[in-house]
Order: structure tokens, then sequence, then C-alpha cells
């Protein structure tokens, strides 16, 4: 492990944020995190950082940010309709997504180019394009910080939910996730239900691959979101509303290209992005933050944001989603 005093974050978090740490702890070595939970996480405040793609530090942190930085991804079994991946914590999530399409296995490559590593990715239980990461988990191993005894959570146990999990709910700020594994298909078979996918596919008269349609995720990402290392952001800042049907049907006689789909219970989920350029966010900034040109979902720092102004963004296109639609949006992005 590598300890360090008064780390500048600004590195270590994609809005950009100039922050600092009191001190920063780097494991390389996923054996370490139980020494590493009994001499520094017993007192003082803690933070478990990933990749910082979904977290926006509105002050400098105060006590001492642990971040996994161990890396491996391990075949633990296989048949000939699919293989088991045991995947460390600090191992970058895009990385995953290339050894799969290298392999032929199938079943994340909807996920392409999602920042971050892979011990967030069951925490928010992050998905894209019609899939979640909850499609593949088999378990997730960790260690509980407040009793430091180790964990092994199956699917069912980790109680994924929509952008959710046991890790945001009893487990938050408790545990540390260590291994995460992945069962994957060698069928091919793919979720092209996001119309937009489909579409883009069709448009490249492309075959139907593992490439192709990593690679057609990666240019719909790139056309909508802006390159962290160019422009601050942490992604989507707010999560897709979801409200009873009667509400929605109300909505499309005021709204008719309103989008929404189908939710459990009979809701519908509409797009939080367009609720928000609706209400007349898109491209537009206050200060040195606003919402990216190219997808209103996503605020941005155009350089030298505050964290209040980023906040004072987010929390005016709130009031506004909520004057114009009676819907009340809801922060995806952790706030530090």
């Amino acid at each position: 492990m590598k300890l360090t005093e008064y780390q500048n974050l600004k590195d270590y978090n994609t809005f950009g944020m100039e922050v600092a740490a009191q001190r920063f702890l780097q494991i390389e070595n996923a054996d370490e995190v139980p020494s590493v939970i009994r001499e520094y996480l017993q007192e003082k405040p803690y933070y478990i950082l990933g990749g910082g793609s979904n977290t926006l530090f509105t002050k400098d942190f105060d006590g001492i940010i642990v971040h996994p930085a161990f890396t491996g991804i391990e075949l633990m079994e296989q048949t000939s309709d699919d293989v088991v991946l045991r995947v460390a914590a600090g191992e970058p999530w895009d990385n995953l997504i290339q050894y799969c399409i290298k392999r032929q296995l199938y079943g994340i490559e909807n996920l392409t180019a999602i920042p971050g590593l892979v011990g967030s990715a069951p925490v928010q239980n992050i998905g894209a394009y019609g899939v979640e990461v909850k499609d593949t988990v088999l378990k997730v191993e960790g260690y509980v910080i407040s009793t430091g005894e180790p964990f092994s959570l199956t699917n069912p146990e980790c109680r994924f939910a929509y952008r959710n999990s046991i890790f945001k709910q009893e487990l938050k700020h408790d545990c540390i996730i260590t291994y995460v594994w992945f069962q994957l298909s060698k069928i091919k078979h793919f979720t092209l239900s996001y119309q937009g996918l489909a579409k883009a596919l069709e448009e490249r008269e492309l075959p139907l691959t593992l490439h192709s349609v990593s690679d057609c995720v990666r240019k719909i990402r790139d056309a909508k979101l802006p390159d962290p290392k160019m422009v601050g952001n942490g992604g989507s800042f707010f999560k897709n509303p979801v409200v009873p049907i009667e509400q929605f049907t109300e909505l499309t006689v005021q709204y008719p290209d309103l989008v929404g789909y189908d939710a459990p219970d009979g809701m519908k989920k509409l797009s939080a992005g367009q609720l928000i350029e609706k209400a007349g966010w898109k491209g537009k900034r206050l200060g040195n933050a606003g919402t990216w040109k190219n997808q209103a979902l996503v605020l941005v720092n155009y350089g030298g944001a505050t964290p209040n102004e980023v906040l004072q963004v987010a929390e005016t296109i709130i009031h506004d989603v909520k004057t114009l639609f009676d819907i009340t949006l809801e922060m995806e992005i952790n706030q530090i």
C-alpha cells in the first residue's frame, strides 16, 4: 500500500474539482485490505474512491481516501456455453470490455466506454443501452469495514435495482469490494432493445458482431458525452425518473413526443435528459458550470468551476423540471 499526505484529487475525479484529501491510501494488493481496515478505517472519516467518475467532491476531504488499485482478470470456470471470470476491483471497466470482445464473450458489450473501475460497477449497478451489470454479475467479494469480516454476496443478495444495490443501502460506506465475479456467454446473442443502438447498427450496415456493437456504442457515447480529460464531468448527473403510467399519459397530451419506457408495476421510466432539455437547459451554463451541448443530462465543468457552481446548476434544474412536469429529479452522482 502507498500512503500520501495532502493529496490533490483533481486527477482522481472526472469532474476535475480542485480539492484535496488529508490522506490518500492506495491499495496495491487485495490481501492488504484487512490491515487497511484495522489500521486506517476505525476512527477518522474515510471514503472508498474508485475511478471518481460518479463522484462530486464538494470540498476538501478531512480524512482518508482509500483507492483500490489492484488489477487482474482470472478465468475461474468454463463450459461449452459460458465462462466465469473473477475480476479485481481496481481493473478499469473498459479493460474488461476489451478482454471479453477479444475472447468472444457476450453480455457486457453494451456497457462499452463507461468510465470507472470494476469494483464500482455493482455498487451503482451501471447500465446503458438496455443492459445492466446485474445481468452478468455472479457474486461480489469484499470486506465489511465495521467488522473487518469478509463477505461473498450472490447476485440476489446484492439486491440490485435501477442504479442501486445493497452497496448503496445497508453497506453504503461500510465495505471495500475486492473482486467481482461475472458469468458471460460463449453463445452469440445481443441486446438491441435500445432503439438508438439498433438504428445506428442498421445504418452502418455492418455484420452483427461483438466488435461492431461495442464500436457503435462507443461512437454513440462519444457523440453525446464529453471526454472527461477535455471537459470535466461525472457522466449522467440524474437518474431517469419513474412515474405512474397515468401521469405519463397526462404529460403526453401536452408533450406528445415524451419518451417513456415500460417499468415494473405499471410504471413508466422517463428520460431525464429529455425533461431537462424541454426545461431549456441543454447547453446552458451558470458561471463555469452547466449542461453539455449534446446531452442535457450531463453536467460539466467548463473550466475552473467550483463545487458550489455545479450544485447551483443541479438545484436549479431540479426546480425547473419540478415546476414544468411535477417530477422531482434525483441526483445519481455521489456528493462527498
